[in-house]
């Protein structure tokens, strides 16, 4: 799936009631994470025609951060650097599986290539989990998803009163809550 999906996903599981601004900042982030490994693309683009070229985005995406230990560091980091530490880790230990849950549903290439995940890694690349079934990227269940996705968090933010926004700037999330509420009208309050 796209890494906005992947965000929009966390954010909403974020949005737990008892979190805070930066609990959900943390859980955010470690659902999508696991693509920091992505980054090698840069690396395969410069050196994909050199005699020494280096495929680390073919070889090391959907491995080096999509696996059990990188799992288990974004559980440590949580409760390393969060108010509600045990809650706040398992959450983003969840998000961090519901990623690679997504990635093994609808990630497929164009050329047809099922992404497999070393679950294991680094202690054995075997058994990989893979599903014959898994759509394409940019196939309708991921459109789907990603607009249901942007409507719940359209209505999260014109609910709660903050948006995946507050994680870059407070300023910015307070315009698009602002905006929403400006349109929508402001939520009634529950007492």
């Amino acid at each position: 799936m796209h890494g906005i999906t992947h965000f929009l996903a966390s954010w909403t599981v974020a949005n737990i009631p008892e979190l805070e601004r930066r609990d959900r900042a943390i859980v955010t982030l470690a659902g999508i994470a696991p693509d920091l490994d992505s980054a090698g693309i840069v690396i395969e683009m410069f050196n994909n025609h050199s005699a020494t070229s280096l495929p680390w985005y073919s070889m090391y995406h959907h491995v080096l951060a999509h696996n059990l230990l990188f799992g288990l560091a974004i559980f440590v980091a949580g409760m390393a650097v969060a108010k509600r530490r045990l809650f706040t880790a398992f959450l983003s230990f969840a998000v961090f599986h519901l990623h690679l849950l997504c990635d093994l549903i609808g990630s497929r290439g164009p050329d047809g290539y099922v992404w497999p995940i070393s679950y294991f890694y680094p202690f054995s690349r075997y058994p990989e989990i893979a599903w014959s079934g898994q759509w394409e990227l940019n196939a309708w269940p991921n459109i789907v998803f990603t607009i249901v996705l942007l409507a719940a968090t359209f209505y999260l933010a014109w609910k709660r009163g903050f948006s995946p926004l507050e994680i870059i700037s407070k300023r910015a999330d307070q315009a698009l809550v602002g905006a929403l509420r400006h349109r929508f009208g402001v939520p009634k309050r529950h007492s």
